[in-house]
């Protein structure tokens, strides 16, 4: 198998059946790709606007649009990595236990061949069973670059322990993360109350708020980032750390937040040694006028996988 993209210069990027990035469809997760990108199409964690569950298939339809080569990186994406399309991970759609489970079996069976993937949801509970598979197989916590207007460290919601805004709380109850090499970027309120910090607080994770960004220039703040040298590295994406005005198709957007340049500038700035995967979460195609929101997570993929392709 070539897993290469279908060229647009031979096929119109708007013909043909839709897969990330124009890339071929693997049948096995044992096939000899480098990177998977799997659809979680699921929303039942979700607290606000319902219909995430729809984005992997306009993310697919967008990547029509994608090209391989980074400008700033002077490389192609597709020369350094067999990347492919494996379909969508199974999921119920009342039930978010099942959907965890199908999840956690669904990323394990991956990382049983030595596979690296970046997943598109759907909302951000499904970052949790992402990070249980992770921890189970690595038998170490993992390292935690995590975009964001929220916390996501928030109590339990009408009695449910489970849903998009607590994942990290669940996380690092559960010991699959490690904090002290973790990092939140993008957060801003405004918030319930003040004991909303609390949980962040006492774990110790930092916390890059929107104000530490833009109180100095995009060039300064990325070289406060840490560097991730030791252990493996998850960067989870949810597209509300965007300002509403660059994503308006997201369930909770924030007002006040970053522009897909300074994101751009963020990622080109990580240094990351092991980077195992990441996913994209919380677009909402019904809100998504023009597709912007789509375009800026395919974006964020994008730059996933020139990260990945960098020890290639």
């Amino acid at each position: 198998m070539e897993w290469i993209p279908t060229s647009g210069r031979e096929l119109p990027r708007y013909s043909g059946i839709k897969t990330f990035f124009r890339l071929p469809i693997a049948n096995n997760k044992n096939e000899d790709f480098d990177v998977g990108i799997f659809g979680v199409p699921f929303d039942g964690g979700t607290s606000y606007r319902p219909g995430c569950r729809f984005a992997p298939s306009l993310v697919r339809e967008c990547s029509s649009l994608g090209r391989g080569f980074h400008w700033s990186r002077g490389y192609s994406i597709f020369e350094k990595l067999k990347i492919a399309d494996l379909g969508d991970c199974s999921t119920v759609p009342i039930d978010l236990e099942q959907t965890y489970q199908k999840i956690e079996n669904y990323v394990l069976e991956l990382l049983s061949f030595n596979k690296k993937f970046l997943s598109v949801g759907g909302d951000h509970s499904i970052t949790l069973p992402i990070l249980r598979a992770l921890k189970k197989h690595l038998k170490v916590p993992i390292n935690l670059i995590h975009f964001d207007a929220h916390l996501d460290t928030y109590p339990a919601a009408w009695g449910c322990e489970y849903h998009h805004g607590s994942f990290l709380r669940h996380a690092i109850e559960e010991g699959l993360i490690e904090c002290k090499n973790s990092i939140q970027i993008g957060v801003r309120g405004p918030l319930a109350g003040s004991d909303d910090l609390l949980f962040v607080q006492k774990h110790q994770l930092k916390s890059f708020t929107i104000d530490d960004i833009r109180n100095k220039s995009i060039d300064e703040f990325v070289n406060l980032l840490p560097t991730f040298i030791n252990g493996p590295t998850y960067i989870t994406y949810d597209i509300d750390v965007l300002d509403p005005s660059c994503a308006p198709g997201t369930g909770t957007p924030v007002v006040g937040g970053l522009t897909t340049f300074e994101v751009q500038k963020i990622f080109r700035g990580l240094k990351i040694k092991n980077l195992v995967g990441g996913d994209v979460v919380e677009i909402l195609p019904a809100y998504d006028f023009s597709q912007i929101t789509a375009l800026a997570g395919l974006d964020a993929l994008f730059e996933m996988l020139s990260l990945l392709a960098i020890n290639k």
